[in-house]
């Protein structure tokens, strides 16, 4: 094993916060930082409790677009965040990954393109925690995972595949889709930007946070935090916590979403291995900010899915 699981873990979740640090505008510091910390902490709270996906205690409330900006690139942005625990929690085993993120598809009023776009990050993040992503196989994978759909992010994926290919510059693949106004642009760039350097966190989220892939206009700086947080959950579960500098950990520290964020993932893991009893375990942080063990003992056991029960 390249890198242990815990800390891949880790990596997608920090990764995905930094992405979107990383992106931001100033004049929406708070808000939308705010958001991605809450959406991670309350959507693994979910799956942490109950062992599963439960859509009927979801905290859809936390999901929804914020109504100053464009309602679709608001919802894709929420999420991707929403369903990482998800693809994290499911990673090793396809079929019911696909089956639960589709499950969460009504929460995002059905769309098409967030259902494919949320079908490719996550299944992009599985072959990473599994250690069987190929960068070379990777979007022929994707494609077929997504299977059939209304959209063209298909053939937008696999126009990628060739540039990729070709060795072709950000300019030329940023130029070659933002002729088409759609949110399947943040997508491709976010895949870009990882796949185009794999094995470097630091310059895969810089690059998805460059200025020029923000679309101007009503939804400011949101294309551009989009692309910054799919390439920054899919570089950190691919080189784990241990790729992201450490100079970047400092990020974190102003708004404290670092230290409940490692911990979730800590719990996570526990409850994915089975040697965690959330009933026996769970407690909250006042005023519900996240969840940790009661004696926060150190994990240091993993295995499949329930192979660990406890005695």
């Amino acid at each position: 094993m390249r890198y242990p699981l815990i800390n891949r873990f880790k990596g997608a979740l920090l990764g995905a916060l930094l992405g979107e640090i990383l992106a931001k505008d100033g004049k929406r510091q708070d808000y939308i930082s705010c958001d991605v910390s809450q959406i991670l902490l309350l959507g693994t709270k979910n799956l942490i409790e109950l062992g599963k996906l439960d859509l009927d205690n979801w905290p859809d409330e936390h999901l929804k677009a914020s109504p100053d900006l464009n309602c679709t690139d608001g919802l894709l942005l929420r999420a991707m965040i929403a369903t990482l625990p998800v693809a994290l929690f499911f990673h090793d085993h396809s079929t019911h990954l696909r089956q639960q993120l589709l499950e969460m598809l009504p929460i995002w009023g059905g769309e098409p393109v967030i259902r494919d776009g949320t079908l490719a990050v996550g299944y992009a993040i599985a072959k990473s925690l599994t250690e069987e992503l190929h960068p070379q196989t990777l979007i022929p994978e994707i494609i077929s995972f997504i299977g059939d759909t209304s959209t063209l992010l298909p053939d937008k994926l696999i126009k990628l595949n060739n540039l990729l290919y070709q060795g072709v510059g950000l300019e030329t693949v940023q130029a070659e889709f933002s002729r088409e106004d759609d949110i399947g642009h943040a997508i491709i760039m976010g895949f870009y930007c990882f796949l185009s350097t794999v094995e470097d966190l630091q310059f895969a989220v810089l690059r998805a946070a460059h200025r020029e892939h923000t679309r101007e206009g009503e939804t400011g700086n949101l294309h551009s935090a989009t692309i910054s947080i799919i390439t920054g959950a899919l570089s950190g579960a691919y080189n784990s916590s241990l790729g992201i500098p450490v100079k970047w950990h400092g990020l974190l520290s102003p708004n404290n979403s670092m230290t409940p964020v490692l911990e979730l993932a800590d719990v996570l893991v526990a409850v994915w291995s089975g040697v965690y009893d959330p009933p026996l375990h769970l407690n909250e942080y006042p005023q519900g900010r996240c969840l940790r063990y009661e004696e926060q003992a150190p994990l240091c056991v993993f295995a499949s899915p329930r192979v660990i029960q406890s005695r």
